[in-house]
């Protein structure tokens, strides 16, 4: 799951969503009402600044943030803003309750997290002086603790050294992020790490001395942390060891006032409840003994035992045997039998929670734990609450929450969900249309020979949901889809997509992913409107006008991002690709600064993808000066291909915080590959063989990332904790470019690789739709390389016909098929919000399904 996902649901149930739009009634007056005379208000996204007229202020500096929580939100603003306009202070804050709600929640940003105001001092003096006459207003009025900052005697004000102005710098991964001035002049990161840190030239201010030795001399802990399982805003979750015996224990991690429910419960309120549960359930097996609930500061801690084994999501990711290329139905019944075990033990140790009076209330398969035995336990018990009380599910894992019913049957009915998710999972779908329930465990049974007397309480859940079921946007399929073609299929996903569309917003055209409000600014090819418009139009179907100058007007905003899949080339490949030929010259233009100082390789957002679509026009208009600036480009893909730097893709940046190993980037749009076919372009347009090699050499630093599976006979990418087959970072993308890299060299190592290359994308079960990380890539993959001249190599290799493969997923993509007011939708990534972009949604799907019917349509510009 996406760290900011949960943010992007609350607005809206059917598609991802700025959160700006949730209870959007509860802005602030100070937002939209009069504006102080001799006063300047400015900002469209979630912060509002206020700044009186002709102050100029310093590009970075000590700036003070001000944490408050919902109920007392409005009482802070007030306070804060009434001191700092009598005072002529500058000052932003967040336009709503709401905003300052969401950006609090467990899984929002941690960078944001509690922020209600944001104050730019223009040098120390003013520093100081605004912090003391804001303590004096507001000081100890509850707000959570801002990580990255130093607090001011007992909050709710923060400090930290930090840019006042946007400016940017590029990373040696090639990364760009915000970034501060250096005394020399250099750009570096402004590091928003979660613990106070000063940059190494700046002096902290003598007043701040105090506070920051009070920080340092707080308590700890009585054990040793080994291993940190979770981060959230409201805490982590560690394993430890404790210092006195030894003895490995799980500690969680409360922070008050931080982290917050839906309902406004903070860490320490859910803390309190999980101590609660396992008070209850002591003795009982499979459920963590509690040791003990310490406070270290602020912070309350419980520690408990660790409960042995894997989550329930990893055990099937290791045994599941449609995850593989192949399975036979031995293999599939033998799973099945130890599966069907292994619910039922789940099942009797809910009963004995529910035994104890408590309801588990978040069951799903992150939270349950299956040892070396198959015994089952219990985890994360925040959400428990008494079963004498018939409380609904507020909130939960998609698919598995319960709003229609309450206490007891809470839990019982996720263990009917999770009967569907141990032989299909995808569950998630079912946030959207629950009625789906059925159709899929029919799917499972077939795979199966699931016997009735477990599947009938799905089929009876199922038959609950689809009588109660009121009328709704998305549904799950009619059985016309049963019969129809792909092509009346394509039609079909055109429709919802320009019944989603938004001409009259700004900040998006038509919905997609999450990273079109982090990333984008709802014009990008890859989660935005260019290509969604290059999709219909490359499928032959009609674009509207309204949506095309949509597009155009974008194409006017200042220019952030040069790359292709995320930025300005992407959009200039797509109005040129409309006819809008002078316009997309001129972005190019007003892109070349920042293609300078661009050291990202990819093609999804670097040079790569970049010196593409420099050849693309080219190609188009030769004599414009493209090829010249592509073989500059060139040069430098070349000369950090010969550095054996990893460059962001043998290593990628860690800018997501994950606990566990994200592995490397291979692959065609994060990994060399992209790099490697635009060398290979350079080649075919000089004929110059110097381009050719490196194109190989860049194939072998994709290889090199790869994992041979022996019993399988795939070539996979590592992703770390898991294997990836897929277009964007996986096997797909480097079986594309190293078919067409063979066609011009017969490297041994390459082709050697393409068999097992192609075999990874075999696979039976894959959990999303999409193109850039699931099915649609590797049908798109598998039917181009079915037509290429070493597919009969590849498929004697693999044991499987090309085109057979090709035609299985076309033919699975059903299993993750929706309705969108009658039209045929895709859920995106996660599966749990619908979405029409290229990168997740029904534009990719409509490119991929469209180059498998139509041979010689290419389903992604440069794919041929």
């Amino acid at each position: 799951m996406k760290p900011a996902i949960e943010l992007y649901s609350l607005a809206d149930r059917v598609f991802f969503e700025d959160p700006m739009r949730w209870h959007a009634e509860q802005t602030f007056e100070l937002a939209t009402g009069d504006v102080p005379a001799g006063w300047r208000r400015s900002g469209a996204g979630p912060w509002v600044m206020l700044r009186p007229d002709g102050l100029v202020l310093p590009k970075q500096g000590w700036k003070i943030h001000v944490s408050a929580v919902p109920s007392n939100a409005l009482e802070v603003l007030k306070a804060v803003a009434g001191y700092l306009v009598e005072h002529g202070v500058a000052f932003k804050f967040l336009r709503g309750r709401a905003l300052l709600h969401a950006y609090s929640m467990k899984y929002a940003p941690r960078a944001a997290s509690g922020k209600l105001v944001t104050i730019y001092p223009v040098d120390e003096a003013e520093l100081e002086r605004v912090l003391v006459g804001l303590d004096e207003l507001v000081g100890g009025a509850d707000g959570p603790y801002v990580l990255s900052d130093l607090r001011f005697h007992d909050g709710p004000l923060y400090v930290r050294y930090g840019g006042f102005d946007k400016r940017y710098c590029v990373t040696e991964d090639g990364e760009r992020e915000l970034a501060i001035e250096r005394p020399d002049g250099t750009l570096v990161p402004d590091e928003r790490r979660p613990v106070f840190t000063v940059p190494e030239w700046v002096q902290l201010p003598a007043f701040l001395q105090p506070h920051h030795d009070k920080v340092k001399s707080g308590g700890q802990l009585d054990y040793d942390v080994t291993e940190a399982l979770h981060f959230s805003n409201g805490g982590g979750v560690y394993v430890a060891k404790r210092r006195t015996d030894g003895h490995e224990v799980v500690i969680k991690e409360a922070r008050p006032h931080a982290g917050l429910s839906g309902d406004e419960q903070d860490a320490v309120t859910r803390l309190a409840q999980e101590e609660w549960a396992l008070r209850q359930l002591a003795g009982v097996q499979g459920i963590p003994a509690l040791h003990e609930v310490v406070q270290v500061w602020e912070h309350r801690f419980l520690v408990m035992d660790r409960v042995p084994g894997q989550a329930l999501q990893h055990w099937m990711a290791n045994q599941f045997p449609l995850v593989g290329v192949s399975s036979t139905p031995e293999q599939r019944r033998a799973y099945a039998e130890r599966a069907i075990k292994l619910h039922d033990r789940i099942t009797e140790l809910v009963a004995r929670v529910h035994e104890r009076g408590v309801v588990f209330a978040d069951l799903h398969p992150a939270n349950i734990m299956v040892d070396d035995n198959d015994e089952p336990g219990l985890v994360d018990f925040e959400s428990a609450f008494p079963a004498s009380e018939q409380r609904r599910q507020l909130a939960g894992h998609a698919g598995f929450v319960s709003r229609e019913v309450s206490g007891v049957d809470v839990d019982r009915q996720a263990l009917t969900v999770l009967r569907l998710w141990m032989f299909m999972p995808l569950t998630s779908v079912l946030a959207l249309a629950p009625a789906k329930l059925g159709e899929l465990m029919s799917e499972a049974e077939q795979l199966f020979e699931l016997p009735p007397e477990f599947t009938k309480p799905v089929h009876e859940l199922s038959d609950r949901r689809a009588v109660n079921q009121v009328p709704a946007p998305v549904s799950a399929p009619s059985a016309r889809w049963g019969e129809a073609g792909w092509s009346a299929a394509v039609e079909s996903l055109a429709a919802a997509i320009a019944a989603s569309a938004t001409p009259d917003r700004e900040d998006r055209l038509f919905p997609g992913d999450i990273e079109g409000f982090i990333s984008t600014d709802g014009a990008s090819f890859a989660h935005g409107a260019a290509g969604v418009l290059w999709a219909l139009s490359s499928a032959g179907l009609p674009t509207e006008r309204k949506h095309r100058e949509w597009l155009l007007h974008k194409a006017s905003v200042p220019v952030e991002r040069p790359g292709f899949f995320d930025g300005v080339h992407g959009v200039a490949h797509v109005l040129d690709h409309l006819g809008y030929r002078a316009e997309a010259a001129g972005l190019v233009v007003r892109a070349a600064d920042l293609v300078a100082e661009t050291t990202d390789l990819t093609l999804f957002s670097g040079l790569a993808g970049i010196g593409l679509n420099l050849l693309h026009l080219h190609d188009k208009r030769p004599g414009a000066g493209h090829l010249a600036r592509a073989l500059e480009l060139g040069l430098r893909v070349g000369d950090a291909l010969e550095s054996g730097q990893p460059c962001g893709i043998d290593r990628p940046p860690g800018r997501l915080g994950r606990v566990r190993d994200s592995g490397t980037n291979g692959g065609l749009l994060r990994g060399w590959s992209g790099p490697a076919l635009f060398l290979l372009r350079l080649y075919e347009a000089t004929q110059d063989r110097v381009w050719l090699d490196q194109a190989v050499r860049a194939v072998h630093r994709d290889l090199d990332l790869c994992v041979a599976d022996e019993q399988d006979g795939t070539l996979q990418v590592d992703g770390g904790f898991r294997r990836l087959p897929y277009l964007e970072i996986g096997s797909a993308g480097i079986a594309l470019v190293g078919d067409m890299v063979s066609r011009h060299t017969a490297d041994e190592r390459v082709l050697a690789a393409l068999g097992p290359l192609s075999r990874a994308c075999e696979s039976m079960f894959v959990m999303d739709a999409q193109l850039f990380n699931g099915r649609a890539g590797l049908l798109a993959i598998l039917s181009g390389l079915s037509r290429s001249g070493h597919a009969s190599l590849i498929s004697e290799r693999i044991g499987q016909d090309l085109e057979s493969s090709a035609e299985d997923h076309l033919a699975k993509l059903r299993w993750h098929l929706l309705e969108y007011h009658g039209h045929a939708s895709f859920p995106g990534d996660g599966s749990s919000r619908l979405s029409m972009d290229f990168s997740t949604g029904n534009a990719g799907i409509i490119a991929a399904i469209n180059s498998t019917i139509r041979p010689g349509v290419p389903f992604m510009p440069f794919a041929q």
